[in-house]
């Protein structure tokens, strides 16, 4: 009997008896905005594609609130088993680590591991149709005739969007009034189509559809070569302000303790999903690069030094944040 009891020990403690292959039961995908926004879009094409490939179920969950910190805290304080993962992205993995030092009870960079760099968006300035400035220079002009009048929106106090507006109005030597959503831009994009505010600095893949209709307008292309989809739209560099503006990464990750060969795993399975030409392709239609990182630790790695930059260019540029 004893012999019996001592084998069953053995047996349970061996790899592969003691708990089923990962992923054992549905996964849970934390997104710090509500529907709609960019890191949404993406989140929502890597869980249905999770789902087919490994034959669980992988959930989105959008938690917004406290500019992507409610869902920061919520996945670093998961428990490190794989079943709670965030998609997130520069702002809230990189910015807000600086600019919420004092107010989260986390450091992103420690407490959250990366599994992999997903995406890269191009940005654009984008103005509501009703703005009468269908330029960079007839903004600043607008701007200067009556500071404070024009409204610029943002993802939340601290986001880039926010600090790319802020290093803008410095450059430029204007002031426009901030307003942050929440939501993100799935809420801050509807905002600016009803004229609650004028200006942003937003992403492609949200914007398109809304700058093709006429609803919204194109003021500004923010990479250094002007955008296919929209080639009559000079680049903030051509228009005065080179060296302003984020293409922004959105990625994957998991709490820190999270075994290594499950974050493997999914960032094996991540690789094989976003890199298949037809995804490649269907993304790029929603104007997103696929950038899978090499490794998770290369994805790591790269969130560690943009904290730091980010960090560097606050300390400098001396702005507060409330």
């Amino acid at each position: 009997m004893r012999m019996f009891s001592l084998l069953f020990c053995m047996l349970a403690a061996a790899p592969g008896f003691a708990q089923d292959p990962y992923p054992a039961k549905p996964v849970k995908i934390l997104v710090p905005y509500g529907p709609g926004g960019a890191t949404d879009i993406i989140a929502r094409i890597v869980a249905h594609r999770l789902t087919e490939s490994l034959g669980q179920t992988f959930l989105v969950e959008n938690r917004p609130g406290a500019n992507g910190n409610i869902a920061l805290e919520a996945a670093a304080k998961a428990a490190p088993d794989g079943y709670t993962l965030l998609v997130g992205n520069v702002s809230t993995n990189a910015i807000n680590e600086n600019a919420y030092a004092g107010q989260l009870k986390i450091r992103p960079s420690r407490d959250l591991a990366g599994i992999a760099k997903l995406a890269e968006i191009p940005h654009i300035v984008v103005a509501s149709a009703g703005l009468q400035a269908n330029s960079i220079a007839e903004l600043v002009a607008a701007a200067k005739k009556e500071p404070g009048k024009i409204n610029f929106a943002s993802v939340g106090m601290g986001s880039y969007p926010h600090l790319d507006m802020e290093r803008f109005m410095k450059a430029a030597g204007i002031e426009m009034t901030h307003v942050p959503y929440k939501g993100g831009a799935g809420q801050a994009i509807p905002a600016m189509i009803a004229g609650e505010v004028q200006v942003a600095f937003f992403n492609m893949a949200s914007l398109l559809p809304h700058v093709r209709s006429g609803r919204l307008k194109a003021l500004a292309a923010i990479p250094a070569q002007r955008l296919p989809e929209l080639p009559n739209v000079p680049t903030l560099a051509e228009q005065g302000f080179p060296g302003i503006g984020t293409n922004a990464w959105q990625g994957m990750f998991a709490p820190a303790a999270t075994p290594k060969a499950i974050i493997d795993r999914l960032h094996g399975a991540v690789m094989t999903i976003l890199t298949k030409p037809d995804q490649r392709e269907a993304l790029a239609k929603q104007m997103m690069s696929v950038e899978v990182s090499k490794s998770p630790q290369e994805f790591s790695d790269l969130v560690r030094r943009e904290t730091q930059a980010w960090g560097d260019f606050l300390r400098t540029a001396n702005i507060k944040l409330d």
